[in-house]
């Protein structure tokens, strides 16, 4: 997916201040070990599997998911879908009520111009090993035209899904239909207004908080219905493209992913928990690396000093190659 210069040099920086977290164990964080996974764009903890995260590369893959062991970061199995058509722009992966796994297919690379996208659901297996499993496809469209999203969730007790668009500043939360159907299209419609450039979302286990990411900051809100109210900023980690986050099996951590090779997934303990993950919190290791910090969506005033510093360099340069 095409990123702004400036976003590219940011990420760059805080790519190489980012420090890996502990493997210990799945909640407290892993890297991703296959080198298929380059481009891990969503994340969803298993239900089914304890320690078990489901992921899947952005785009140009193929219909993949993968199962990745979070205490050890490998791959325990890798499902091929059968019964969609080509994947576009896979960016999200939510797991729904019954153990269903549901994979948004819902990135526009050309600014939201697509009349529709896909939402795929399947079945998580009872057993972990390479297998194909049918998917049913739903197709999206919205009320309000196309859009660009790369967030999806699954309310836990209702089933319903929800789409965050993606817009700098700042997009909303869509909800789709009670059911949705295979036959027909989809219709998603906004609900309520989100304060972020959002790449990820993820609902807590028992529905009542969401949790949504951007590259540098994240928000915190109690779900009240889908009328979101807002908590507080999230202590996010700084990574070098931050994609993804799901809350753990239990609800007590968020894992927080990003894209490229060997990239970390990294914890932080849930706002008012006993880490104190919450408005100004520390994170899982203590926060020293965390964005939450300063102000607005969480970005540290230092983090953005540094960033405004390279990328004033960086355009420094570029002008004075023109003039060669």
């Amino acid at each position: 997916m095409r990123r702004p210069f400036a976003l590219i040099a940011a990420a760059l920086l805080v790519g190489a201040l980012a420090v890996p977290a502990s493997a210990a164990d799945g909640d407290e964080g892993f890297a991703i070990k296959d080198p298929r996974i380059t481009e891990s764009s969503g994340l969803a903890a298993s239900r089914l599997h304890p320690g078990i995260y489901w992921t899947h590369n952005d785009s140009d893959d193929g219909p993949y998911l993968y199962a990745v062991d979070g205490a050890t970061g490998e791959t325990v199995a890798r499902l091929t879908l059968t019964g969609i058509g080509t994947p576009r722009d896979v960016e999200a992966v939510s797991i729904g009520p019954g153990d269903r796994i549901f994979v948004g297919d819902i990135g526009d690379n050309l600014g939201g111009s697509w009349p529709y996208v896909w939402i795929y659901e399947l079945p998580e297996p009872k057993e972990l090993e390479d297998a194909t499993v049918r998917a049913t496809q739903y197709v999206v469209k919205y009320s309000d035209g196309a859009r660009d999203a790369e967030s999806l969730v699954v309310h836990p007790k209702t089933g319903r899904v929800y789409i965050i668009d993606k817009k700098e500043e700042g997009g909303h939360l869509y909800e789709g239909p009670a059911e949705l159907s295979a036959s027909g299209s989809n219709v998603f419609r906004p609900v309520a207004p989100v304060e972020l450039w959002a790449t990820d979302a993820a609902l807590s286990p028992d529905g009542r908080r969401l949790a949504v990411r951007g590259y540098f900051g994240g928000i915190h809100y109690a779900w009240n219905g889908g009328k979101l109210r807002r908590e507080g900023r999230l202590s996010v980690p700084l990574q070098g493209q931050g994609e993804s986050v799901t809350y753990s099996a239990d609800g007590s951590r968020l894992m927080y992913g990003s894209e490229g090779a060997e990239s970390p997934v990294e914890a932080r303990d849930v706002p008012g928990g006993d880490g104190g993950g919450g408005e100004r919190g520390a994170g899982a290791k203590g926060g020293e690396n965390s964005a939450g910090d300063g102000d607005g969506d969480g970005v540290g005033t230092g983090t953005l000093v540094a960033v405004a510093v390279v990328v004033a360099a960086l355009f420094g340069l570029g002008r004075l190659r023109r003039r060669r």
